[in-house]
């Protein structure tokens, strides 16, 4: 015969105030680990979700990234005409050849942070579908003029719309901000690849986005330019490209299953502390079960499902805590190319279910010991008593 659940409810609500103290202290547990599995999925969307099937980025053999890549010129008119890539209603080959260099600005906070500011052309916007001009316009030559992620824009000095900002040996004016759909392009300065290259003194190319024909035709690009000895050049899907660089986040998400595993230590202690407290002034409660039949496995499954009860209303209210910070904007380094990416926190259905598990968890691990000692009381003690 098994307990009604209505007799564990009545029994949360006799006891409000330790209930309510402990459902919060599990809500925060809760909400600081959905909130840290957040920032880990919004960084690593913005690598993931970056790219394009049939896009490949080429750098120099032995580099990690394209800042680190520098390669002749020349040997970009050898790829752009490649058999395989593909061509516009023109005939222009679907390929950019571009610089990527990194600046060192202020915040608007005043700390100093790298950037990455990329020379490219307008083939490379027209590779780049996802970047939208929101303010402003594009860039023109000729006239060291620049456009700015609004994420960027935000967060650093001098980068606003209009604004001249001293970048490397020129003044530059932002004339235009711009989105990239969440991807890494999101966290760039873009000007045209003949000014920067310039204005760096390199006459050469970090990298070469170029768009493939087909699926058949991207694996005989890649097979054909890493083969190339001559060249020294390596091809990388952009997907993959980009998918290689979630290194970065790797700390974060260390650093936030750590956290979580702390509180959730202490939210198991609390639970416990709780439903031990609840035992012991319930010792004629649990007599009067006993003695009305029910069975100690019984007793404990009650007992333990009071926990979970408890733990699963601090998940859910943690879960609430943690919706507000869907979307909000935030910036870390990346360890690949030590420069500024700016993401957005990524709440996701699933994250809230793991948040809800992991409340639940707490609740098993907090309430067992309790529930144990409540179903292994002896009748003829607990009358005595």
């Amino acid at each position: 015969m098994r307990i009604p659940l209505k007799y564990n409810i009545r029994s949360l609500f006799q006891r409000k105030l330790s209930t309510a103290m402990t459902a919060f202290g599990v809500a925060l547990t809760v909400a600081i680990f959905i909130s840290m599995m957040g920032l880990v999925r919004g960084l690593d969307a913005t690598f993931i979700e970056t790219g394009h099937d049939l896009h490949l980025i080429v750098i120099r053999q032995g580099s990690l990234n394209e800042v680190n890549s520098f390669f002749n010129g020349d040997l970009f008119q050898i790829i752009r005409f490649l058999p395989g890539v593909a061509r516009d209603s023109q005939g222009e080959p679907l390929a950019s050849g571009e610089i990527a260099v990194i600046i060192n600005h202020p915040r608007i906070t005043g700390e100093n942070a790298n950037i990455v500011m990329r020379g490219t052309t307008h083939m490379g916007f027209r590779l780049r579908p996802e970047v939208r001009i929101v303010k402003g316009r594009r860039f023109r030559s000729g006239g060291r003029e620049i456009i700015v992620s609004m994420g960027l824009s935000e967060r650093f000095k001098d980068l606003q719309l209009e604004s001249v900002v001293h970048i490397g040996r020129s003044d530059w004016r932002v004339v235009g901000i711009f989105e990239a759909g969440g991807t890494a392009y999101d966290s760039e300065i873009w000007g045209t690849y003949e000014e920067i290259s310039q204005d760096w003194d390199r006459p050469l190319y970090s990298s070469i986005l170029l768009a493939a024909r087909d699926l058949a035709s991207t694996g005989a690009l890649i097979k054909r330019i890493n083969e190339d000895k001559r060249i020294h050049l390596e091809a990388l899907p952009q997907k993959k490209y980009f998918q290689d660089q979630t290194i970065s986040s790797v700390g974060i998400k260390s650093l936030g299953y750590f956290i979580a595993l702390l509180m959730g230590i202490g939210s198991c202690f609390a639970a416990m502390n709780t439903m031990y407290a609840a035992v012991g002034t319930r010792s004629r409660e649990i007599g009067t079960l006993r003695a009305l039949g029910f069975r100690r496995a019984s007793i404990l499954s009650s007992f333990l499902l009071e926990s979970l009860l408890l733990s699963l209303a601090g998940g859910v209210i943690g879960c609430l805590l943690a919706l507000p910070m869907h979307g909000i904007s935030t910036g870390t380094a990346n360890f690949m190319t030590f420069s500024e990416v700016v993401f957005n926190f990524a709440i996701t259905p699933i994250i809230l279910l793991e948040g809800v598990l992991f409340a639940v968890m707490v609740g098993l691990l907090g309430g067992f010991l309790p529930a144990r000692r409540a179903a292994r009381q002896e009748l003829m003690e607990v009358l005595r008593d």
